[in-house]
């Protein structure tokens, strides 16, 4: 199985017990989401633990580690097990109905990476995730108070196309990037004066909008789930906009990758992976003073 050649590399260590008053944003992206395992390991040791952190599939499943405040642990674990065929692949399929095998990552990698339940669990710090309603065409969120989480946080990373919805309370999910892509509104209706926005992709990157075919045919029982999918590629441009020019006027703090991101959404390249992790990690240390500056002001 190809692992990561520079897993020994890889930061690990406790985050302190401190927090950081704000609101920390995440965006989806599948495996352009090391980008962002590295730019949290940054924060953690630096001692910037968020009170809120808010994310949107890959963005969701790596606010887990961070809240946990285990440094290292995310990308130890994607940069090990990415070909291993029971966490990203046919067994996975087989067992979970999905390309991600959360059965396998909650009931055997976690034993041998264990996860830090009792600290993601406190009060202190709150996380929510997004996940989209297949009957409405909304994003909800669940916080991880609520005894529904742990499906939610499947849900808000279950890929459409490829996987079976996770089904909470008799509703459908899918993808929270179905309905949105990053999370900024949930930020916006804490009424939180800091944020800081993780983005996966380039601040030059912008989609193409386009009609979905494939949804259309595969959702057609679903049309509001279509309709917000066509939406979400429309709304990733103005959410984009409205962040940068939050970013002009000092409302914002926002990461992007300081270089084009070459990694597909489905990557099997190990070191392009590592690369990744890496340069959100130095990405963020480059620019620690500055978040500390804006968190001061």
């Amino acid at each position: 199985m190809k692992v990561y050649s520079d897993l020994d590399k890889l930061p690990q260590g406790r985050a302190d017990d401190t927090i950081t008053e704000g609101c920390l944003v995440l965006e989806g992206g599948a495996w352009k989401g090391l980008y962002t395992l590295g730019v949290l390991d940054a924060l953690m040791e630096d001692g910037i633990n968020f009170r809120k952190t808010v994310g949107i599939s890959a963005g969701a499943l790596s606010g887990v580690g961070y809240v946990a405040g285990q440094i290292g642990w995310s990308a130890r674990i994607d940069l090990t097990y990415r070909h291993d065929p029971n966490y990203c692949g046919f067994k996975a399929f087989g067992r979970d109905h999905g390309i991600t095998g959360f059965s396998y990552l909650f009931h055997e990698i976690l034993k041998e990476h264990p996860l830090d339940k009792e600290r993601l669990k406190k009060t202190e710090r709150r996380l929510a995730v997004g996940a989209t309603n297949m009957l409405t065409g909304g994003i909800e969120y669940f916080e991880k108070v609520n005894c529904s989480f742990c499906r939610a946080l499947r849900a808000s990373a279950t890929v459409p196309y490829v996987s079976r919805p996770v089904v909470i309370g008799g509703i459908p999910y899918l993808d929270g990037g179905c309905s949105v892509n990053i999370p900024y509104d949930w930020a916006v209706k804490q009424g939180d004066q800091k944020v800081m926005v993780v983005k996966t992709r380039e601040r030059t990157y912008r989609t193409e909008p386009g009609e979905l075919k494939t949804a259309r045919r595969l959702y057609k029982n679903y049309p509001n789930l279509v309709r917000s999918m066509e939406q979400a590629e429309v709304d990733f441009n103005t959410v984009t906009e409205e962040l940068l020019s939050a970013e002009e006027r000092g409302d914002v703090f926002l990461m992007a990758p300081s270089e084009e991101v070459k990694v597909t959404r489905f990557e099997g390249d190990m070191e392009k992976l590592g690369a990744l992790y890496w340069l959100g990690y130095y990405d963020m240390k480059e620019r620690v003073s500055e978040l500390r500056a804006y968190l001061a002001r």
